[in-house]
């Protein structure tokens, strides 16, 4: 794609550079934001930046917000950039989300499920009115409290597994190494732990706007929230020159287990089929999200048509990364002299050919 270089325009740039930072500084007579109030007040978009730039750092994540000017998109980049720039050391173990420290759990096709409904920290049952208090400076709501409990919560999935009503998930005795999608290209068709890693990578809007699709008839699926928990879970490396896991911190993550209809075929019987989701941080919505458009890309597998844009694997796999995605529409602002400048003469062009059988039409109008 030509571009032409601009040159002579570095003060240009300066100084809209300096204007930026006058502007995301705002009034110096304001306190400036500090990184740990982003951190602990902006809690759910430093969440997010954290899923999508893919770097469980939540300093550098609350940086990525405030030099953005509170651009999640252009934080999303900031942090994702950042994190190239960082050596590899080990591989984690697969999360137990099995024995996960529960701070939110819910299903919506139980009532009672083992361990019981906790609600958790949720927008879900309180009025959308704005709330004038938070005007007030200095006052914080105490929370509940509740004795700890160390006792593992089943997946609410299990309870359905055990009847077999449920498409089971393949279990190799030898897994193969998931597939890496920031080491190895993405490649069609693409497996399920490709599709599943790019999703979790993929902007959260897109990510709405699809699953919304498949519930209004774009999809033909028809879900139910299985289960969604989130709370804490515990990072695990097992070091060669060791020969043992080691626990290496604690991280937040939210987890969604979806439950669809499927009428079955000539290979499956009627059963219920999965969809997961699952992100750094509490990101309800994206990990919903991401259950809903993982079951829609399933279709093929399961025999079923592919008709809708949620199924289609290559093109919600292709659009769905917002550092990608800005990019190539930004940079609709860099300098196309030229090409307009070529395709400007061909439409002069084009009309001067057609302007004589537009006379000749004007002169003899059909039927004289």
């Amino acid at each position: 794609m030509p571009y032409v270089a601009v040159k002579g325009g570095q003060q240009a740039i300066e100084n809209a550079e300096k204007l930026l930072q006058n502007k995301r500084r705002g009034n110096p007579v304001i306190p400036e934001l500090t990184l740990e109030q982003i951190e602990q007040q902006l809690t759910l978009a430093v969440e997010r930046v954290m899923c999508e730039g893919n770097l469980y750092d939540r300093e550098l994540a609350a940086l990525a917000i405030k030099q953005s000017w509170g651009d999640l998109v252009e934080a999303i980049f900031l942090l994702r950039a950042y994190r190239t720039t960082l050596p590899r050391f080990y591989y984690s173990q697969p999360l137990n989300t099995g024995e996960m420290q529960i701070q939110r759990r819910i299903s919506s096709i139980f009532k009672d499920i083992p361990g019981g409904q906790n609600l958790g920290p949720t927008f879900d049952y309180i009025h959308r009115l704005l709330d004038f208090k938070l005007i007030a400076e200095g006052e914080v709501t105490p929370a509940p409290t509740a004795e700890a409990t160390k006792e593992p919560f089943p997946p609410v999935i299990d309870t359905l597994d055990r009847e077999g009503l449920i498409q089971p998930e393949p279990r190799e005795v030898e897994s193969p190494a998931p597939f890496d999608l920031t080491r190895q290209p993405l490649t069609f068709p693409a497996s399920r732990d490709a599709r599943l890693q790019n999703l979790a990578r993929a902007d959260e809007g897109f990510l709405l706007s699809l699953a919304y699709s498949t519930q209004r008839g774009y999809g033909k699926n028809h879900p139910f929230a299985g289960e969604i928990r989130m709370g804490e879970v515990e990072v695990v490396i097992c070091p060669e020159e060791l020969g043992f896991e080691i626990a290496i911190a604690d991280m937040t993550i939210t987890e969604v287990q979806m439950v669809n209809q499927f009428k079955g075929n000539k290979e499956l019987p009627a059963q219920f089929t999965r969809g997961y989701g699952l992100t750094f941080g509490y990101n309800e919505r994206k990990a919903m999200s991401m259950a809903l458009v993982d079951r829609a890309l399933g279709a093929a597998e399961l025999g079923e048509p592919v008709e809708n844009p949620a199924q289609n694997i290559e093109f919600v796999l292709s659009h769905s990364d917002n550092v990608e995605a800005q990019g190539f529409v930004q940079h609709l602002k860099l300098p196309h002299y030229i090409d307009f400048q070529a395709e400007l003469n061909l439409v002069r062009k084009m009309r001067q050919n057609q302007q004589p059988k537009l006379n000749c039409d004007e002169l003899h109008p059909e039927g004289e």
